[in-house]
Formats: C-alpha cells, structure tokens, sequence
C-alpha cells in the first residue's frame, strides 16, 4: 500500500480470530500496531470509564435439586430412547463449570439475568467500541477488515465508512472487493512473503481506484440496497446550483454520479417545497413593495427638505435687513 514502516496503525473492533498470533507478521512489518489496550494507559482508561463502586460478592445460584420421583416421572413422560450408557463417575463440580453458559445450558432452555459484573463489563464494551469508532473516524486512511456480510444489519466496517463519507467525503477510505482480493492472495499462496512485482503493482491500483469514484459508484450499489447508514448519500448531502455542470464523465444515462442513482422525491415533499416557494416569493413582494415604499417616502423628504430650507434662507435675508435698517 506503499505507507512507511513507521505508520501508526490502530487496530479497531473485536479481537482478531486467531488472536495475537496472526498478527505477528504485519508486526514485523509495523512496529506501531496499536490497540485500545496499548495505545491507552491504565490511567487513561480509568479516566473514560470514571469512577465505580466495588460490587458485592455474587453467589451464583445452584440449580435446583431433583428427587428420586420427579427424575422417574421425567424418564417415564420421555420418548423411547437407547440402552444408555453408564453414568460417569461422581466428581465435585468447579466454579467455572456454575458460570455462564455451562451453568445454565445444561439445567434450562432460558438464559439467566446478568449478574452485576457481567453489566458492567457490557457496559464498559460499550465505551471501548465508542473510542474505536471515534479513531476510525479522526484516521487518516481507513481500511475495513469485514463489511456488508449479507445480514442486512449494519456492522462496524459499514458504518464507519458511511460516516466518514458524510463527515469529510475527501478522507482515505478503502473499499476493496473480497472477491477481487481472494484472486490477488491465491495467486502468491506458494510464495506469500515474496510477492512478484506486477503482483504488488496490481494490489495498489485496485486499491487506488477503490478510494477514488469507482469505489464510490461499486460502493452505492452494492452496499446502499442494504444498509442506509454506509452509503448516506445522496439523502444526507445537498446539491449546490453548480452540480448541473459535472462533466458526462460522472454523470451517466440514470443520472448516475457519485452517490449512486438519484431517487425521485416524493409528492408530499414536491408539496411542501412548491408551497415553501410560493410563500417565499410573496415575501419577497413584500419586502419590495416595502422598499418601494420606503424609497418614495425618501423621496418627498428630500423634496420638502429643500423648499423648507430655501424659505428658511429667503425668510434670513429679510431679518438681517430689518436688523440693519438706519432708521431704527
């Protein structure tokens, strides 16, 4: 992808399946593979997180213990069923055995309340995917390990790219085809470490060109279907007068840009942005018409402002030749 090795990457979301071990080789290549674990101190996390109060001991509840007739009544009431095999020998049951799922799966069909500190280990998850996404969405280049599975849910991948469209459109977003990448790794699966140059050359121009308009158009139509959130445009973004100017390079026969097809709006909306219209043009009669107004009222005060003031100047001569008269 031709970033140096001392880029900074952070490692979002769960854990990697396979753990620490597949991760060996891209931290030979970047020393600076970081997670939430280790880019932040325990001081710091301890500040995001705020104080807690020590929780109470919790007993986990033993399961209830059956008599000799309801295990008979049960054994009667089941369906015929082959010779069983001898019971296991009698051993104490460990604590780990009394938690979680292997407490309760093998007594009920229901899964049981939460204890305190189960909610608050969910609780502090929940922080830990809110300070992923924030630094998914402030990176520099994003690259997203697992999106648009098929569910129809939105995942982590989806929404951070859709975010990060919305947010600053320009930002390095990678949206590379699976199936695309599958074919570029099978075909360097006997020498995986030492690839072919035209192999590495084929890698950056797919990804090239997934961050530039043919990801952006791949991506509305194979993400926008399913989910709103990774593709939010053109919905959450507004066309200025200029948008009528693209060049036919962008623009295809079904008004087809970047975003994808454009969408008819609906009659209610044409409604109210023809009703919207009219009412600001009888504002704007309005403010002529007072302007028009006003600009006449302008007018006659400057007309009468001088005929008062060529009275006044005639009406001065005459006192001042009353004053100066000999005879008084």
């Amino acid at each position: 992808m031709g970033y140096p090795p001392d880029t900074i990457i952070y490692l979002a979301g769960a854990e990697t399946f396979g753990g620490q071990r597949v991760l060996i080789p891209l931290r030979g290549m970047y020393m600076n593979l970081v997670d939430r674990t280790s880019l932040c101190s325990k001081h710091e996390l301890f500040h995001l997180i705020g104080p807690e109060y020590p929780l109470p001991a919790y007993m986990v509840p033993s399961p209830l213990v059956k008599s000799e007739e309801q295990l008979i009544q049960e054994w009667k009431k089941a369906g015929p069923r082959p010779r069983p095999l001898p019971p296991p020998p009698s051993r104490p049951f460990y604590q780990h055995e009394k938690e979680g799922w292997y407490g309760w799966v093998a007594e009920t069909g229901k899964e049981p309340d939460l204890s305190p500190m189960d909610l608050r280990m969910n609780a502090h998850r929940l922080l830990w995917d809110a300070l992923d996404y924030y630094v998914s969405i402030e990176a520099d280049a994003f690259f997203p390990g697992f999106n648009n599975d098929g569910s129809g849910w939105p995942d982590y991948s989806s929404l951070v790219m859709g975010h990060r469209l919305y947010q600053t459109a320009s930002s390095i977003t990678y949206r590379p085809d699976r199936k695309t990448i599958v074919g570029l790794f099978d075909a360097v699966h006997d020498h995986l470490y030492h690839p072919r140059r035209n192999w590495t050359s084929a890698v950056r121009e797919h990804l090239n060109r997934s961050v530039g308009i043919e990801g952006l158009i791949v991506e509305s139509r194979r993400s926008k279907l399913t989910s709103f959130l990774s593709h939010p445009l053109p919905e959450c973004s507004c066309r200025t007068p200029e948008s009528s100017d693209l060049p036919m390079s962008l623009k295809g026969s079904s008004s087809e840009m970047l975003f994808g097809s454009e969408d008819v709006c609906p009659e209610w909306l044409s409604q109210n942005l023809v009703s919207v219209s009219q009412s600001s043009t009888v504002v704007k009669d309005d403010v002529g018409d007072d302007k028009e107004y006003g600009e006449d009222d302008m007018e006659m005060e400057g007309q009468t402002e001088p005929d008062e003031g060529s009275k006044l100047d005639a009406a001065r001569p005459s006192e001042q030749d009353e004053e100066m008269d000999p005879d008084d």
